[in-house]
């Protein structure tokens, strides 16, 4: 499949590069991108809830009534759980929420992902750019000159580039309407900026490849995920 190498002008430079059938021409596999999202959410969690049992309260161990002929459960002391401010019964414990994936499924889950977005024309092949300095107006003006206000779009750089990270990085913040920008019988409202993550080629990852509306990918990106993915 060939693709049409763009600038940052969103302007075609004339030449072209050939996406690895191997990566971006399978033939999906919806079960392992399943897999491969929900391991991604799980590593999210925190697993840090945590709620007292009646052993971990602090209170008195005095049996607050007779065992029997009170006209109620048996509860003992003040701690019991059925007693307000007593220990809560099979309450949540710091867990982790990771579980194990084979390599070469999480493998197979990403060029499914990427065979997807290339089905959906949704990848673009951008040259490799830089910034002097982190500038968020110029990023914004990437975007614009791409196309992609309205979308999600994830750019996926050959490694890490501070500057071009810290430029991106507040695009996801909502910002409000003016009240000259209103029409007429709408409500006051915020409103979504423009939304665009960047990571490494070596961080591509399932999750935020589906999550993306456009995938914009360097140039030196391809030869990363090439050697990454085609193993």
């Amino acid at each position: 499949m060939e693709v049409s190498v763009l600038n940052i002008n969103g302007q075609e430079t004339g030449r072209k590069v050939t996406l690895n059938e191997a990566i971006f021409g399978v033939e999906p596999n919806d079960h392992v991108i399943y897999l491969d999202v929900k391991q991604y959410l799980a590593n999210q969690r925190q697993g840090n809830a945590k709620s007292k049992e009646r052993s971990e309260h602090a209170g008195s161990t005095r049996k607050l009534g007779r065992q029997k002929g009170g006209g109620g459960a048996r509860h003992g002391d003040i701690n019991s759980p059925l007693l307000r401010g007593g220990g809560r019964v099979f309450g949540p414990v710091p867990r982790d929420y990771d579980f194990k994936l084979n390599k070469k499924v999480k493998q197979l889950a990403r060029r499914s992902a990427l065979s997807y977005k290339a089905q959906d024309n949704a990848i673009l092949v951008v040259e490799d750019f830089d910034f002097e300095a982190p500038k968020t107006k110029e990023f914004v003006n990437i975007i614009k000159n791409l196309k992609g206000e309205e979308k999600k779009m994830v750019f996926v750089l050959p490694e890490a580039n501070k500057n071009v990270y810290l430029s991106a990085r507040n695009l996801n913040a909502p910002k409000q309407i003016a009240v000259g920008e209103l029409k007429e019988g709408q409500k006051h409202r915020s409103r979504k900026a423009v939304s665009a993550e960047v990571i490494p080629a070596a961080s591509i990852n399932t999750y935020k490849i589906m999550n993306a509306d456009l995938l914009v990918i360097t140039e030196k990106s391809l030869a990363t995920i090439d050697g990454i993915l085609n193993k």
